[in-house]
């Protein structure tokens, strides 16, 4: 099957094309006839599965262009609005669609402004509730898409998103609800604002794209800054993000990393607005290479040639390491991911590896002498494959008056081996065979407990079969009982964030507080 099956106008398939989609993805596939008949739906199925194709494709071919907001598209963060906007507006060029996007902590005129002139509005719920709610602005789309809807109910925005849709005056509207999970008040939820919705859920066993080459290396916690640098000069990444838990780790490894010469940019709940769009750029325009975020900062960020993702510790849960590893392996080109784990995080790899139904690979950390002879052999194949220029012959005709031709060629060598030396100890972590050891310990360990508790001694009855472990200080801990951690002393210090981005009270029906992003 390819796009041009689904029989969308000619400027929206002039986008897809120009785009270089030619198959859909699975959650395209099932959602796409299905909103192009004008059903409601709710769709489970994880980030980088291609949700925005899924539902701003249909919508869009839908759209009149009447010069009115026709489209609502509602996501949790500031840096998903954004990215949302870009692929939303990249669809709808040709067929002279116009996006806003609103957001929290930028002008409210500004954005006012460009919603008059917009087809489709893709918006933060904290600044789009204070928008309607202020009689600043009046909406009846005809298409109205909650996308993340799980990680609305997290972020405490549910009682925004009800009050949002008691505003909304197009009663006819068509309702798109879009989330990774469905825990049990996004589906009271769900009840309550679509008609009649049909269902397309992504299995386990596709949330992970098959592009992506899953694999994680064993080292003692005190090892992964070296091992992260050794991975980095063996794998050569046109593009990396690598993720840290704490709002500090990012801070203190993009330090680190930046002093090892690499160039490097971080992002995290604690930056002002205006940093993290100018990091996010830099980062897409490639003058920076290697980005170091945390989850919450990271949800959203959407770019295409981000060959490695790199996890600097273990993430919190399953669906975590389901976003994180998302950012690579898009728009069908393949991608690495790779996470560093200690000895004791040995059984969270295997759990994860079954909550997502897939298979990462164990590998040994390359020596410094490996990583320098492929540095070596690399050098080897680019100096063979260089055009010789005139100016490169002056500088040798120059030395020659001086220096034998064979010692020019050997100096020239050396000067560029020189710059691509392999720092650090020459073995870092576990070898394989070492990793085998200890997940035979691990499953031991855990048929022991088991046995205990079936038979009730031990006190080990009720306890689950996986201990999660966190590695580093003990202020490890969740932002806002989500994904970004911070210190007790981070909590007293953390600045206010400004109202439009919000939750106006408690956690809007969930057990967890909100969160920063």
């Amino acid at each position: 099957m390819t796009f041009k099956d689904f029989n969308l106008k000619a400027p929206i398939q002039q986008a897809i094309d120009e785009a270089g989609f030619i198959e859909p993805s699975p959650v395209q596939k099932e959602a796409i006839p299905l909103i192009l008949a004008g059903r409601d739906i709710i769709a489970q199925a994880q980030t980088g599965t291609g949700k925005t194709a899924a539902f701003g494709l249909p919508m869009l071919n839908m759209m009149e262009g009447d010069g009115s907001v026709e489209g609502l598209i509602i996501v949790p963060t500031r840096e998903l609005a954004m990215q949302v906007s870009d692929e939303i507006f990249r669809f709808g060029k040709s067929s002279n669609l116009k996006t806003a996007t609103v957001y929290g902590g930028t002008a409210y005129d500004k954005q006012i402004e460009r919603i008059k002139q917009a087809s489709v509005v893709v918006a933060t719920p904290g600044r789009l509730q204070d928008l309607l709610q202020g009689g600043r602005i009046k909406l009846s789309p005809k298409f109205v898409v909650l996308d993340e809807a799980d990680e609305m109910l997290d972020m405490g925005f549910l009682d925004e998103i009800t009050a949002i849709f008691e505003m909304i005056e197009n009663e006819n509207r068509q309702t798109l609800m879009f989330s990774a999970t469905m825990p049990p008040q996004i589906r009271k939820l769900a009840e309550k604002i679509l008609k009649d919705p049909a269902t397309v859920a992504i299995t386990k066993g596709e949330s992970t794209n098959k592009l992506i080459t899953q694999l994680y290396y064993v080292v003692e916690d005190h090892e992964r800054d070296d091992a992260l640098v050794r991975l980095i000069d063996y794998k050569n990444p046109t593009k990396c993000i690598i993720f840290c838990r704490m709002k500090k780790e990012v801070d203190r490894l993009a330090s680190h990393m930046t002093s090892q010469g690499f160039k490097v940019g971080a992002l995290h709940g604690d930056m002002e607005q205006r940093q993290r769009e100018t990091v996010i750029r830099a980062f897409k325009q490639g003058s920076v290479d290697i980005f170091i975020a945390t989850d919450v900062a990271a949800r959203g960020l959407d770019v295409n040639d981000v060959s490695h993702v790199f996890n600097y510790h273990m993430p919190f849960d399953s669906e975590s390491y389901v976003h994180r590893i998302g950012r690579t392996g898009r728009g069908g080109k393949s991608g690495e991911a790779i996470t560093l784990v200690s000895p004791s995080e040995i059984r969270t790899i295997k759990r994860i590896e079954k909550d997502v139904g897939t298979q990462m690979v164990t590998q040994s950390i390359p020596s410094r002498s490996e990583v320098q002879s492929s540095k070596q052999d690399e050098l080897v194949t680019a100096v063979a494959n260089t055009k010789i220029t005139e100016h490169a012959i002056e500088i040798v005709k120059t030395l020659q008056h001086e220096i034998d031709i064979v010692a020019i060629a050997h100096m020239l060598a050396s000067m560029v081996l020189e710059k691509q030396e392999i720092k650090g100890k020459e073995k870092i972590g576990f070898k394989a065979e070492d990793v085998a050891k200890l997940l035979e310990k691990a499953n031991a360990s855990r048929d022991n407990k088991n046995s205990r508790g079936r038979s009730g001694g031990g006190g080990g009855r009720g306890k689950p079969p996986f201990n999660r472990s966190r590695s580093g200080s003990s202020d490890d801990r969740r932002e806002g009982g989500r994904s970004e951690g911070r210190s007790n002393s981070d909590r007293n210090s953390r600045p206010s964030r400004p109202r439009g981005d919000r939750p106006s009270g408690g956690t809007g029906g969930g057990n967890r507080a909100p969160r920063k992003d």
